[in-house]
């Protein structure tokens, strides 16, 4: 139920008011510090984006600042919601998850970390579902004017000095897990990671490494993967460069167990380079912060913001 507050003036308004808050008490109601187009800001949520705030950027935040960003996320909510923009529990959820895994940790152990910070969970997912929404608008309602050409990349490229025709890779890899379950005996990493060695010196062929796995007990080759130098970065680029078409590259220790990857082919290709891509976001991201601030204005001066007196 969406929370009300009222001056404090006579008897009936804050009877009025208490009906309203279904019970909450007048300090409750007080803690309302702005009313965004009829949307509270509490105090609460202040300081929750605070914390989080903190926690983030590794710095503190004026309370006006942290005030501007809930503002802000307030409004692009509504304005989604005109365009039918409105991401479902769900997928704010699987946010939350790709979060948690860029991190290394599981959902559940982001909300621990979270906890012990003070910080519940619905505060980075109310961010995080404010980030989709506006991206999704600015990038759906601007997107010719968002549009990089090919030329203006080129142009970019050689005016800091770069070369917009240096080679580039198109890679088809196949990657290749030797599984180790989890709770398995002491050792049995160190084992596959030997094993793998092994293959590595027999296999010779993409076609080879497909028997080979497939044929294997805890072991599994995975689709074809298709990717370019500039998807890549430059640690696994450098690897796949230096290693012969046909062989895996060195086995990795990871959550599943031992990863290689059977590089199939390695084919020279001018859809794109590392540099030109490093450009071209930068310049898309340019020009979608430069529309994102000027939307944002528009529709901010549209809407009634009003502070209330602490």
């Amino acid at each position: 139920m969406s929370t009300f507050t009222f001056r404090r003036t006579t008897g009936a308004i804050l009877t009025a008011a208490m009906i309203l808050l279904g019970g909450a008490s007048a300090s409750q109601a007080q803690g309302v510090a702005v009313m965004v187009n009829g949307e509270p800001i509490t105090n609460y949520d202040i300081e929750q984006r605070t914390k989080l705030t903190v926690l983030s950027s590794q710095k503190s935040p004026s309370r006006q600042e942290v005030i501007d960003e809930l503002i802000n996320e307030k409004v692009k909510i509504r304005e989604g919601k005109k365009y039918s923009v409105d991401p479902a529990a769900s997928e704010v959820d699987g946010a939350f998850q790709n979060m948690s895994s860029r991190m290394r940790l599981t959902p559940e152990q982001l909300v621990q970390s979270l906890a012990t910070k003070g910080i519940r969970p619905n505060t980075l997912k109310s961010r995080l579902k404010a980030d989709m929404v506006w991206n999704a608008i600015v990038r759906g309602r601007f997107k010719q004017s968002l549009q990089v050409g090919e030329k203006e990349v080129d142009n970019a490229v050689q005016g800091a000095g770069g070369d917009a025709t240096t080679e580039a890779f198109e890679y088809q890899m196949r990657p290749v897990v030797l599984v180790v379950p989890r709770g398995a005996p002491a050792g049995t990493m160190e084992a596959r990671a030997k094993e793998a060695e092994g293959l590595r010196g027999r296999i010779q062929s993409c076609d080879e490494a497909n028997r080979t796995f497939k044929s294997m007990q805890n072991a599994t080759i995975r689709d074809t993967v298709v990717k370019t130098s500039a998807d890549l970065p430059p640690t696994l680029r450098d690897l796949l460069d230096k290693t012969p078409i046909g062989s895996l590259t060195p086995p990795e220790a990871t959550r599943q167990g031992i990863e290689m990857v059977a590089l199939c082919s390695r084919k020279p290709t001018k859809v794109d380079t590392p540099k030109k891509r490093e450009v071209r976001d930068k310049m898309f991201a340019e020009k979608f912060d430069a529309k994102s601030k000027s939307y944002l204005q528009e529709i901010r001066k549209a809407s009634m913001i009003e502070y209330r007196q602490q």
